[in-house]
């Protein structure tokens, strides 16, 4: 029933037309050689285009300038190539004119009638921070602001939870209704946060910097860092510094 219903639908359903009217979400679609096929209105935006026109047959490396773009081609090549799914990756995105933000992304691979993979498919959901005067934000605002200015002290989710006198349980179910994020995706999305304003706004190396966020040794930092924002600190500290002259 439903390829009767796709196969007569003129021109084909790519959902080009739905997303294009959610402006937190980036949608597209990507060829095999990851090569923009399909976008919404929300990525000409963000990569500070006029129109989709001038996307359209592009690869990320094309889009973005250097370790950014290199990562998102790594990550859609990965998927193409091996067919695994990249599931809600919590993500520090960098946009024109230096803005920051995050987002969580999903790609999922496309196949023909053969099974064989012809693209990729994917989204990425910016995320939606609270209301300051929600009731339940106000409870924990305290331990959050907390957590925020002693990161180095506060490491993990039992200790968090622990200051929010909470269960690890109960302090879950809160910052998923508030953040849409587990408590520990939320501590790692503070500690990033935090580095990367060092990184921006500092001269202090590295080592230092991954110390008083809340990691034990500056490796365990530097892979967390790149895992999340496709740069390294060293990378993202010169980008930062380019794209705000």
């Amino acid at each position: 029933m439903i390829s009767e219903l796709l196969n007569q639908i003129d021109p084909p359903f790519t959902g080009e037309s739905l997303f294009d009217h959610l402006v937190d979400i980036v949608y597209f679609i990507k060829n095999i050689r990851g090569e923009y096929l399909v976008i919404n209105q929300t990525l000409v935006g963000r990569c500070g285009l006029k129109s989709k026109a001038a996307l359209i047959g592009r690869t990320a490396t094309e889009l973005w300038q250097g370790p950014l773009g290199r990562s998102f081609r790594e990550q859609d090549l990965t998927v193409i190539r091996t067919g695994v799914p990249l599931l809600s990756q919590l993500e520090l995105h960098l946009y024109p004119p230096g803005n920051v933000g995050w987002c969580l992304t999903t790609k999922l691979p496309l196949r023909d009638q053969r099974r064989k993979i012809i693209g990729l498919v994917g989204v990425s959901q910016d995320l939606r921070l609270p209301d300051s005067a929600t009731k339940e934000y106000q409870h924990l605002a305290e331990t959050i602001h907390l957590v925020e200015k002693n990161l180095e002290a506060i490491r993990t989710v039992p200790e968090f939870a622990k200051r929010a006198k909470l269960s690890r349980y109960q302090l879950d179910r809160r910052m998923q209704r508030l953040f849409g994020l587990t408590s520990g995706q939320w501590l790692m999305k503070a500690r990033i946060d935090q580095a990367s304003r060092l990184l921006q706004t500092t001269d202090e190396s590295i080592a230092a910097i991954a110390f008083s966020v809340g990691y034990s040794d500056q490796s365990a930092f530097s892979r967390q860092f790149r895992r999340t924002t496709g740069l390294t600190p060293g990378e993202y500290r010169l980008s930062s510094k380019s794209q705000h002259g």
